[in-house]
């Protein structure tokens, strides 16, 4: 099989290619403006300095309040004078702001807004390259999706989107060094990059192709040890804190686990076992993603398996926050670029939304009547999960019935998936006689 490529021809200009981007990069920066128009009740209300009202104006964010809670308003340096509980990537951007800020908490807000616009904008168009010229306006579901309005500035999920859309994007290219290093930083930042090594994994061992791969992965740790060993020297508990946040965190919003607990139903509510059925649900899932993977008929493109392993992290995660969109709609789009599912889901995402606020505005003696209960929050939870869970099965079957894939549909094989992309199997379950291939003399 031929392998195809988004690269362009050798008589294209830098601002040849540019062009059929900026309509996308314009649409991108309208999504941007109109998220940060979304928390105008509190960037220009001040419902966000008290009470109920950052959450019955839906324009709740963690950026400002962290400020405070993070000691920046007093000039301490993350993980140096204060434990933090992200990963250094994070840490990062919060001191770089916090420099820039000048000691005020909505500067810090405004500042880190004109970063992660600019984050979502650069996602957008690494996106479209990553799809292709034929299928580049699929990029609009990050541009100017709703659940993306609604939830861009919630976090700092964005920076690490560019980052991980970047590395793919590099990989794709083979530029193999550059996409280790990108994909690194997005660990670095937020740590659900780390689900697509495995899909680079499972592909290389389809294919193959290992020299790539060792090359990324060996670029990958190094990146990772250079942006955490300083931290780890300087203060190593405060660089813990993440980990340990992550590790004794219990059942929280949005997340499966917490329905079963505040439901009691049965051993799933078990607090002192939740760490080990959410990483067994997970190890389940990612098992079978792994035999999918080396099993199905024809090799699953790159992104239906980003996908695939992304969606079964969130689904057995211990929380699972709003802005946890922002992950998936780049690879949920790419995966199976089909109006109906995706759309169901960003509707169960837009009504998690609105519900997660309620819920909590109900917590508060003042906001009992304003806000929603266990039986329509939940519903909104189990919305979300099960449109997810549907599309996973849309983009197993896709893998299973490759005549079904609208990207491959149109006679490629694998756009974004670099030296994937075309590539010939190597090791398969079970396996596989090769194909005579005809010899042409030359």
């Amino acid at each position: 099989m031929t392998r195809t490529t988004n690269a362009p021809g050798p008589l294209g200009t830098a601002a040849q290619r540019a062009v059929p981007y900026l309509p996308l990069g314009l649409l991108a920066g309208l999504g941007a403006v109109l998220a940060f128009l979304w928390k105008w009740p509190c960037r220009f209300g001040g419902a966000w300095n008290g009470g109920i009202g950052q959450y019955t104006n839906f324009c709740y964010t963690d950026i400002y309040p962290l400020w405070w809670a993070e000691h920046l308003s007093e000039g301490k340096i993350p993980y140096v004078d204060y434990p933090v509980e992200y990963p250094v990537g994070i840490g990062a951007i919060m001191e770089f702001v916090r420099r820039l800020a000048s000691g005020d908490g909505v500067a810090f807000y405004d500042i880190t807004v004109i970063l992660m616009g600019g984050s979502l904008v650069a996602g957008v168009l690494v996106m479209a390259a990553l799809a292709g010229p034929a299928r580049r306006w699929d990029a609009l579901w990050y541009a100017i999706g709703p659940a993306v309005i609604l939830c861009a500035y919630i976090n700092w999920d964005l920076a690490a989107g560019a980052l991980v859309l970047g590395g793919l994007l590099a990989w794709s290219r083979d530029r193999h060094i550059l996409a280790g290093v990108l994909l690194s930083l997005s660990v670095a930042t937020k740590f659900y990059p780390l689900m697509f090594f495995g899909a680079l994994f499972l592909l290389t061992v389809r294919t193959g192709k290992w020299t790539p791969f060792l090359r990324m992965a060996l670029a990958a740790a190094g990146t990772w040890l250079v942006a955490n060993v300083p931290v780890m020297l300087i203060n190593f508990e405060g660089w813990k804190r993440f980990y340990s946040f992550s590790s004794e965190r219990g059942a929280d919003w949005g997340g499966l686990w917490f329905f079963f607990q505040r439901k009691d139903w049965g051993f799933l509510a078990d607090a002192e076992s939740l760490n080990t059925m959410a990483m067994g649900a997970l190890a389940v899932l990612l098992l079978g993603i792994a035999v999918l993977a080396v099993a199905a008929p024809r090799r699953p493109r790159l992104m239906q398996l980003c996908f695939l392993a992304l969606a079964a992290f969130m689904v057995t995660n211990k929380v699972w926050s709003p802005q946890y969109v922002l992950w998936l709609v780049p690879f949920a789009v790419l995966a199976r670029p089909k109006w109906g599912a995706l759309l169901a889901w960003q509707i169960a995402e837009c009504w998690y939304f609105f519900s997660i606020w309620l819920y909590l505005t109900a917590q508060y003696p003042e906001g009992a009547d304003l806000g929603i209960g266990d039986t329509a929050y939940f519903l909104s939870v189990w919305a979300r999960a099960i449109t997810i869970v549907v599309l996973m099965a849309l983009v197993v079957r896709d893998i299973l019935r490759p005549e079904l894939d609208t990207v491959r549909a149109s006679g490629a094989d694998d756009p974004s998936g670099g030296v994937f992309d075309g590539a010939e199997d190597r090791f398969t379950l079970p396996p596989r006689p090769k194909a005579d291939v005809p010899v042409v003399e030359a």
